[in-house]
């Protein structure tokens, strides 16, 4: 292992925000993981880094950070209808469903597009679409920081919720995720269109019989015209949660908005657009030195160069202190904020 001190993490994050870690260490094996790990009480604490797009950091890390680079896909069984698929945690997530779309693996072409690594795609639940990770998950297996021992994590394990799970909760810091495994289909693939403008792009593209290459497509090009390339303009996709309210907090926003857009969880619960309670309330395109708003879709927070962690997150802050003023609706961060450490 070949230990760097004072290392810059500007390009290990997608908002490209420029802090220092005080020690960094790049894991490309789980057997190297372990060997680190068996090291770490020599180091102020550890600092688990992987794609760097779900974070916002404010300040320098006084850690060993542990850059996840493990790579590999593996076929762990099939059958006729279906694949069940190892993913390491460093391979990146979207070459990752562009790998299973070249080989007519149905199942995540809805998440084409997700930034990050696979091993944090549990920690959030990712989705988009109208697909969660949760609906392709099979297990995934995490190291235990202390122990170094390997464990085994089924759906109920993980306790998913809405860009939510036991790792984000109970089991942050305690296990650093090394593997997933997904499911997929070989044929009769099951498509999801209905959710957002997938439809209408599909018939933009004069596609009448979709197929998931198609599909995966379509979301590109919508998440292509609304989202800003991190390599161009720093950012980490959407930044807040969208909320979801009560029915009855729905019957009042409702009766106040009706022109507003919202989708029905359940009969008691409903989820409105936080893109859009941010765009009513004149943040869209907004820019604050080098912190702004996307001028495409309010949902993402931008850094236009030299923006630091704490002035993004004041942004976030002032963001959502007017959308509860205005709309009596608390909206909440979907990146992990990390504070100096």
């Amino acid at each position: 292992m070949h230990i760097l001190e004072n290392h810059s993490l500007k390009n290990y994050n997608t908002f490209g925000i420029d802090v220092k870690a005080r020690y960094f260490v790049e894991i490309d094996s789980v057997k190297t993981l372990g060997d680190v790990l068996a090291v770490a009480d020599q180091y102020p604490k550890i600092f688990v880094l992987s794609g760097g797009s779900n974070m916002l950091l404010t300040g320098d890390l006084n850690a060993l950070v542990l850059f996840i680079n493990i790579k590999g896909i593996e076929i762990v069984s099939q059958s006729e209808e279906h694949i069940r698929l190892k993913i390491m945690a460093g391979e990146n997530w979207h070459a990752m469903v562009q790998w299973t779309l070249e080989n007519n693996y149905g199942g995540l072409e809805n998440m084409s597009l997700i930034p990050g690594n696979t091993g944090t795609a549990p920690i959030q639940n990712i989705g988009a679409y109208g697909v969660e990770l949760k609906d392709r998950f099979v297990q995934c297996e995490a190291i235990h920081v202390a122990t170094h021992e390997i464990r085994s994590f089924n759906k109920t394990d993980c306790a998913f919720g809405y860009r939510d799970s036991y790792f984000k909760n109970q089991g942050k810091g305690i296990y650093i995720i090394t593997s997933v495994t997904l499911q997929l289909t070989k044929k009769k693939h099951v498509l999801n269109t209905s959710y957002g403008a997938i439809e209408t792009e599909l018939k933009a593209m004069k596609v009448a019989q979709p197929t998931i290459r198609d599909v995966a497509r379509a979301v590109i090009n919508i998440r292509q015209s609304k989202l800003p390339d991190p390599k161009v303009l720093g950012n980490s996709g959407s930044f807040f949660k969208n909320p979801v309210v009560t029915k009855e907090e729905f019957e009042v926003f409702s009766n106040s908005y009706p022109e507003a857009p919202f989708y029905e969880i359940s009969e008691q619960s409903f989820k409105i657009p936080a893109g859009w309670l941010i765009e009513q309330c004149g943040f869209k395109g907004k820019r604050y030195g080098d912190a702004g708003v996307h001028e495409k879709q309010a949902l993402v927070l931008v850094n236009y160069g030299n923006a630091s962690g704490a002035e993004i997150m004041a942004l976030a802050t002032r963001i959502i202190k007017a959308v509860a003023t205005k709309f009596g609706i608390a909206i909440t961060p979907e990146v992990n904020v990390i504070g100096a450490l």
